[in-house]
């Protein structure tokens, strides 16, 4: 799906009791995908044209889904205050914690040393700086661990008939670890590195049975189970683990 911008709720539908608010984009796509997150927001993707009683019927059918859904979600830690980029802070990469320390140096430099995120910079209580350079830390590192993830995903998603050659592209998104568009185009987000590799493969393997299988439906789940079984583990394991915040 192309990504675009979480708008505020503007639509809702009744389901016996319960209202179910949701924001409304038109994008290039040819289907109608609903997505749920972690903090209870829900979003739907529609075709240009669709019609908006076409959107609200969709909705309609999938209400018990998007409750069960808010209801799972409803047992995840609560997402966390920004991030300050101050000395201090904790920030994970590849599963595990490691606290941030910027010092004042020569250099603009980030790595992981003595089990800490050491940011070295001219300007250490320039907040803005230090998450630049963070995000560009962690953009790289992305890309090479997700190079070597994707290639092993690649593989076992051809077991069930899913074929990709286009690669994937990085970008930094604020409610999404990865997306899908009607044209194969894959994105992940980079911050995704802060989760363990057996998480990150669960991300890309669900992105690329959408090339298959465009929404969440019935058929969805049954690809990517027959393409990772224990798919259901390792995305309670990534809600679990990973904060619901992003760099």
């Amino acid at each position: 799906m192309q990504m675009t911008t979480l708008l505020p709720p503007a639509h809702s539908v009744l389901f016996g009791e319960t209202e179910i608010s949701f924001s409304l984009n038109y994008v290039d796509r040819k289907t109608l995908a609903i997505h749920v997150y972690p903090d209870g927001k829900v979003s739907v993707d529609a075709p240009l044209s669709t019609d908006i009683e076409k959107v609200y019927g969709k909705v309609k059918k999938r209400a018990s889904w998007i409750l069960k859904q808010q209801r799972k979600f409803e047992g995840y830690p609560a997402a966390l205050p920004e991030r300050r980029y101050v000395s201090g802070e904790t920030h994970r990469y590849l599963g595990r914690q490691y606290r941030l320390k910027i010092i004042a140096g020569d250099s603009e430099t980030v790595k992981l040393t003595h089990g800490k995120l050491l940011v070295e910079t001219h300007s250490p209580q320039d907040s803005l700086l230090v998450q630049r350079l963070l995000q560009v830390w962690y953009r790289s590192k992305a890309l090479t661990v997700f190079t070597e993830r994707y290639a092993q995903c690649v593989q076992r998603v051809e077991r069930v008939g899913i074929y990709h050659e286009k690669d994937f592209q990085l970008r930094f998104m604020s409610n999404r670890w990865g997306s899908c568009t009607g044209k194969g185009i894959i994105t992940l987000n980079p911050e995704l590195i802060a989760a363990p590799k057996d998480c990150i493969d669960y991300v890309i393997t669900h992105e690329l049975c959408h090339l298959k299988e465009h929404n969440h439906g019935p058929a969805f789940y049954r690809l990517i189970t027959a393409a990772l079984k224990d798919w259901e583990l390792r995305r309670k394991r990534l809600n679990e683990m990973v904060e619901v915040r992003f760099v």
